[in-house]
């Protein structure tokens, strides 16, 4: 089964950089510098940000349905990342590296079916949910902190 992947866009982020910290803390934004180790994955471009690059770490509504399952989390973007990650049947670099909690949505918005899998075998995963006609579409988190990594479309 053929699926989409992307990052989210970056035109309501860029404005934001342009802010000062203060400017931003007052919105509940921190500014912070990639360390050495970071593992910090950019929402937009999801791939790791490198070592000294700037990020923003906001509150994303992810899940902004009218439901019960609507949410918003913490997400990293990079400065440096002008277009979003769109591919169709390919992973984004951030998602092999990490155990993910895989939830799948179905036409109210709810959760018809979730599951936690290694990165590495979530091609297989987004299959399996797919294959469920009631499934419209499936949002990736990180497993560990619980994060929103990106959405997961039909194509």
């Amino acid at each position: 089964m053929t699926f989409r992947i992307t990052g989210l866009d970056p035109a309501p982020f860029r404005p934001l950089f342009d802010l000062t910290d203060d400017a931003l803390a007052a919105q509940g934004i921190v500014r912070c510098t990639a360390p050495a180790d970071s593992g910090w994955p950019c929402r937009v471009s999801l791939r790791d940000a490198a070592p000294g690059e700037t990020l923003l770490l906001l509150s994303y509504p992810h899940q902004p349905a009218l439901s019960p399952y609507r949410a918003s989390g913490p997400v990293f973007v990079r400065q440096a990342a002008e277009t979003r990650f769109d591919a169709t049947g390919t992973l984004p670099p951030v998602a092999p590296p990490r155990l993910l909690s895989v939830r799948a949505y179905d036409a109210r918005d709810h959760i018809e079916d979730a599951e936690v899998v290694d990165g590495q075998h979530l091609t297989a995963e987004i299959n399996r949910m797919f294959a469920k006609p009631a499934v419209q579409y499936l949002h990736v988190h990180y497993a560990r902190r619980g994060c929103f990594a990106f959405r997961v479309d039909r194509a």
